[in-house]
């Protein structure tokens, strides 16, 4: 199933080249990453009743095409990687100007934390299953977890 989100880019999105600063891009990729989440029924809530929460431990964003003043852009989101339990995930955003020109590619790389021990979790089916149901990248690739 692929999700893409659409928004209306805001004032303060822009910098002073009168195009979307680079933090803006990523500001937008975990607004759709959160919309996707509730769109599977997971809410800030089931966060807090499951005592888990996602992490980031990379983020990278290859920049393509400006966004200027005034366009409205979407962000899509693919899973690039995925470990066996579902502890670790790899997810790419593309995020394409009001043409419907890529604009930008935003890979993060993530897990499950615990909430309560600090650690690393696997993480409730709810959880885990949503990751299982959306569009995959044509290079998808088994997360191998090393045991500690």
């Amino acid at each position: 199933m692929s999700f893409t989100v659409k928004f209306t880019t805001r004032w303060a999105d822009f910098d002073a080249n009168i195009h979307m600063r680079h933090t803006a891009y990523n500001d937008y990729a975990a607004e759709a990453r959160l919309r996707f989440f509730k769109e599977h029924n997971i809410t800030i809530h089931d966060f807090s009743k499951e005592k888990i929460g996602p992490i980031l431990f990379e983020e990278n964003t290859k920049f393509l095409k400006e966004i200027h003043l005034g366009e409205d852009i979407s962000v899509n989101l693919k899973v690039i990687g995925l470990s066996s339990n579902g502890e670790r995930w790899k997810i790419q955003h593309e995020v394409f100007n009001n043409d419907g020109k890529l604009s930008a590619i935003i890979t993060v790389y993530g897990a499950w934390l615990d909430l309560v021990k600090r650690k690393l979790t696997v993480p409730p089916a709810k959880f885990k299953d949503i990751f299982n149901e959306v569009e995959k990248t044509h290079d998808f690739q088994e997360i191998l977890v090393k045991q500690s």
